[in-house]
């Protein structure tokens, strides 16, 4: 369906854009597919003019399919393609807004688009309905950054609930990375929905057992399990997928569907922290009206990724990102940063 843009949609983006530290007479440029959602795209455009912004939009094609497996969760868009004329249209922009379908972030072209000091900020691919109830909150941003040092100063994770994960994850000279939003600074990147404290870890640092269990989701599939599925990592590699039924059949199909070794490797991990955001709230959207961000940063989740990792050295189309509930994360011996799916005091923000 076609949406018509409500006037408090506006609104919300104006006040979401507000987290890229737009300035009065800047220069911005919108960057879309062309199977962007156009809603998005328009939303952008006057939520710029109403910030008293000089904009301008650069149009790429939508890449093709690649043969073999659908692909709706790269990690990453593949459609600016290294072609010079773009990266140089947009790197020249004081602020890249960033409407792609899967976002810039771990884009190839993003360091030389932000080398010039532009700012990027990257608008998920979800229904409007969905920044509306996600809309920035004071106090996120230093909470995640909080997490992210967490993070940089552990030794290891480990990652443990009654269902019988219990993950061990080693954290020495890795970076974690925290974001609620906010672009403060020349080069500097920022994308929303968000609320989430991850890392990339080093090669052969992950191994254990994950267990999904019913009401964990699978953000690829845009679906919850609704069964067991338990995983063996070895050296980041997941080594085994058990469970016999429609999830862990869907989850060996796909993965064999890339013949790439490097599609089973870790590609990040960490928990959300955006008591805005909701488990439950797949359900009540068709697939294609989500990108299944709010899922990857509801408050105590522990989100498992694999795929593309550049901090490892490895990049593969394939790609996971699993949201689970009730679970214990611990860093090091100190007290966790989430204990059952609930997060620890001092890291929670009161929705």
């Amino acid at each position: 369906m076609a949406l018509r843009i409500e006037p408090r949609w506006i609104d919300i983006f104006v006040e979401m854009l507000g987290l890229a530290s737009p300035r009065v007479g800047e220069v911005a440029a919108i960057c879309s597919e062309s199977g962007s959602r156009r809603v998005l795209v328009e939303l952008a455009e006057q939520a710029l003019h109403r910030l008293g912004l000089t904009y301008y939009h650069v149009i790429v094609p939508t890449p093709p399919p690649p043969p073999g497996a659908p692909l709706r969760s790269t990690g990453t868009s593949l459609a600016l393609a290294g072609v010079r004329q773009v990266i140089d249209a947009l790197a020249s922009a004081d602020l890249i807004v960033d409407v792609t379908i899967e976002g810039l972030l771990h884009a190839p072209e993003r360091p030389e688009l932000g080398a010039k000091g532009a700012r990027i900020f990257m608008i998920g691919n979800e229904h409007p309905e969905v920044f509306e109830r996600l809309r920035p909150q004071p106090g996120l941003q230093e909470l995640c950054l909080k997490g992210a040092e967490l993070i940089t100063s552990a030794r290891q994770m480990r990652v443990t609930s009654v269902a019988g994960t219990d993950l061990h994850v080693q954290l020495g000279n890795v970076s974690g990375r925290g974001s609620a939003g906010a672009t403060r600074g020349p080069g500097t990147f920022g994308y929303w929905p968000a609320g989430l404290c991850l890392t990339n870890p080093a090669p052969g640092s992950v191994s254990g057992r994950i267990v999904f269990m019913p009401g964990d989701a699978n953000l690829t599939f845009k679906r919850y399990f609704e069964a067991a599925v338990a995983l063996t990592i070895e050296e980041d590699y997941v080594t085994a997928i058990e469970g016999d039924n429609l999830d862990g059949e869907l989850m060996r199909s796909y993965f064999s569907a890339f013949g790439d070794r490097d599609a089973y490797a870790t590609a990040h991990v960490g928990w959300g922290m955006n008591p805005a955001a909701r488990w439950d709230s797949l359900v009540m959207y068709d697939k294609g009206d989500v990108n299944g961000i709010e899922l990857r940063a509801f408050a105590g989740n522990f989100l498992f990724s694999t795929g593309a990792n550049e901090a490892a050295g490895r990049y593969s189309a394939c790609h996971f990102d699993l949201a689970m509930r009730n679970c214990t994360v611990q860093l090091d011996d100190d007290e966790a940063v989430v204990s059952d799916g609930s997060l620890r005091n001092d890291l929670r923000l009161e929705a």
